[in-house]
């Protein structure tokens, strides 16, 4: 009935270090089958240099040339193959019955507590623990004391499924304590309760703010928060051609664009949100800092896109979902200075891959620490509001992951310089975008 699953996915080391590893994927198909693969691939610190997908709607076979990204920890390419076989659908009758199986349900989601003292680095080193343990970080709450002690809240889920488990709590505690060490005050792990709820949501933004985040398109207004580059300059040029020429059923969609570390996923994630299918798929290699995709698509009743307004509305999306994927901006929340980055997430609610790691790994490099100066009546413990949180909002239809950080005004930065928060939000967005 098909290949055994334990062959869905086949991972081929490079023979020589620098060397693309190949991921092959060959199963039954689902709607957004390759949006899924991405999103893991991303997940795990690697990058895209080259993909080939074809379907025929019932049967997919897609290949990823992948290479581990520089600032990405060491790969665990068994637990990725796991990863990437979890996904696949069965091979078996059933699935041809019914192509649209239940969902499984939710992991449970874990609170992971703890006290300690501040230091430099020490929210990325945190961070780098939990993605090596493949541990997503879904929510998090970060406050400090004037006494220079911190109370992290991390609300997280198990990519493995084993933190219930003893020996699984046993490590990441033990992986933590090497980070920590002597500065640790208490850690605490459980399942999260109510309090997973009412972090949910982020704190007010104001209406300026939320305006710039979330904007469709990028403006070139001089009075904007975000810094307009010559990188930013250079992503705003790309090309989306819509091609019904070359194929009786299918409509070609031939991209250009500048290349960075997701732009597969941020195309695949766009097409899966609009229901759109595709049949073939082909994803060039790096050309003088751009990209070429092939694409071979219909509309979710399989019919091609040859209605006008539909094919300006469907390059019009595409531009902005892979040229604007994530959005930096510093602002001013009353007297302090905060960083604030905005990603799109999927219709299916999952969030964007590695976000909170890459720009902690930027404000490491940077020196830079959140805020840690208390300006306001303690609360609990001494501990003032949030200094660094994730949280979801919604505006215009959409749901957004949001990213906020006080930064410490005691860095080698001039936080009120417009010149050092160009240079703080370019930092982060080289980071971000893998440049």
């Amino acid at each position: 009935m098909g290949v055994p699953s334990d062959d869905a996915v086949l991972i081929q080391k490079g023979n020589k270090q620098g060397e693309p590893h190949v991921i092959t994927v060959n199963c039954p198909d689902k709607h957004g089958l390759g949006c899924d693969i991405c999103h893991i691939i991303l997940d795990f610190g690697l990058f895209i240099t080259k993909g080939d997908v074809s379907t025929d709607g019932i049967w997919c076979y897609m290949v990823f040339w992948v290479v581990p990204h520089s600032s990405s920890p060491v790969v665990r390419w068994p637990s990725l193959k796991n990863r990437l076989q979890s996904l696949c659908p069965s091979c078996s009758v059933t699935f041809y019955l019914n192509d649209q199986p239940s969902n499984s349900p939710a992991s449970p989601v874990y609170l992971l507590k703890f006290f300690c003292l501040d230091r430099k680095g020490l929210l990325h080193d945190v961070t780098q623990v939990l993605c090596e343990l493949e541990l997503t970080i879904q929510k998090v709450k970060v406050t400090t004391t004037p006494d220079g002690r911190v109370l992290d809240l991390f609300f997280i889920t198990d990519n493995m499924e084993l933190l219930h488990t003893g020996e699984r709590q046993h490590h990441l505690c033990k992986q933590l304590d090497s980070v920590l060490g002597d500065s640790c005050i208490s850690c605490k792990l459980r399942l999260a309760g109510p309090e997973y709820d009412w972090h949910h949501g982020i704190s007010s933004l104001p209406p300026a703010v939320a305006e710039e985040l979330f904007c469709f398109e990028l403006s070139d207004k001089e009075t904007r928060l975000q810094a307009l580059t010559s990188d930013m300059t250079k992503l705003k040029k790309a090309n989306v051609v819509v091609d019904n020429s070359l194929s009786p059923a299918h409509t070609l969609l031939q991209i250009h664009c500048v290349d960075h570390k997701s732009l597969f996923y941020d195309i695949l994630r766009t097409l899966k949100d609009c229901n759109i299918k595709i049949a073939f798929g082909r994803f060039s290699p790096n050309s003088k800092g751009y990209r070429d995709l092939d694409l071979f698509v219909q509309q979710k009743d399989g019919k091609k896109f040859v209605d006008p307004e539909k094919q300006n509305g469907l390059r019009s999306r595409l531009k902005v979902e892979m040229l604007h994927p994530l959005r930096v901006i510093i602002a001013n929340r009353g007297p302090d200075t905060e960083l604030l980055v905005a990603n799109p997430v999927e219709l299916s609610g999952k969030g964007r891959p590695r976000v909170f790691y890459d720009v902690t790994l930027a404000l490491k490099a940077l020196g830079i620490c959140i805020f840690s100066k208390d300006n306001n009546d303690t609360t609990m413990l001494g501990i003032s509001n949030s200094k660094a949180e994730i949280g979801r909002y919604s505006s215009s239809d959409r749901e957004w992951e949001v990213y906020r950080f006080l930064l410490d005004e005691n860095c080698g930065f001039q936080l009120l310089s417009a010149l050092a928060r160009n240079q703080i939000v370019d930092r982060v967005r080289r980071m971000l975008m893998g440049w």
